[in-house]
């Protein structure tokens, strides 16, 4: 089960703006790649479900977090259905990403008191996930919507909290768009944890590029 309440999750995600994000099917290298992110100030991960080996990689990242990691809140992303939620609650995932609006996973998520954070590209799946009790969007893909789609939301919904994945970078002109829109979280992946960084397996680069937006991110946020 989970380690951290949803409210805790939360919080974290308010607290710190950044949740990375990444799936790598050598559980060496991804345990490597999330002690990387804590060194840097990541108190929140996403291991996305995007191969055959991702529910045993996950099993082994949530059994060292919980032994060497103790801040860290570590989340599964790219879920699909009820059933993938379930079992990786089951292994412990403390809060539960999707690509789109599930009411199935939400059903489950709430039962368990697990945060799920849905996926959601328009004012109707935004407004229709926070009916099933989704406390944080996630706005995907951030690509295709922008800071511009941010603001214009939060007119008519600011009690909406916004996390974009996708389109978000580790520049600080991007960063300052997203959270001058109003987003309260940002989730990057290739961009903070690149290929050529886990091929090369140089950590120091990852926990330093994790390290500096964290730092932006704390002065855009004052």
């Amino acid at each position: 089960m989970a380690k951290f309440s949803r409210i805790q999750v939360i919080q974290k995600i308010h607290d710190t703006g950044l949740v990375p994000l990444f799936y790598n099917d050598d559980a060496t290298l991804s345990t490597e790649i999330m002690q990387a992110c804590y060194n840097g100030g990541a108190r929140l991960l996403e291991f996305t479900h995007r191969g055959d080996s991702a529910s045993d990689v996950f099993k082994d990242l949530v059994k060292y977090a919980r032994k060497h990691l103790p801040e860290l809140a570590i989340g599964i992303g790219s879920l699909t259905d009820a059933g993938q939620a379930s079992a990786y609650m089951s292994m412990g995932a403390d809060f539960v990403v999707t690509p789109l609006l599930r009411e199935d996973i939400s059903i489950v998520c709430n039962q368990k008191k697990v945060l799920w954070m849905s996926g959601c590209a328009t004012l109707t799946e935004i407004a229709r996930a926070e009916e099933l009790g989704a406390e944080i969007i996630k706005l995907f893909p951030g690509s295709q919507t922008g800071p511009g789609f941010v603001k214009a939301i939060l007119g008519p919904q600011p009690w909406t909290s916004i996390m974009p994945t996708g389109g978000v970078t580790c520049e600080e002109s991007n960063l300052k768009a997203w959270f001058d829109s109003g987003v309260v979280a940002v989730g990057i992946g290739s961009e903070l944890i690149s290929k050529q960084a886990m091929a090369n397996r140089d950590m120091l680069h990852i926990e330093k590029a994790t390290r500096d937006v964290l730092s932006i991110i704390d002065r855009l946020k004052g």
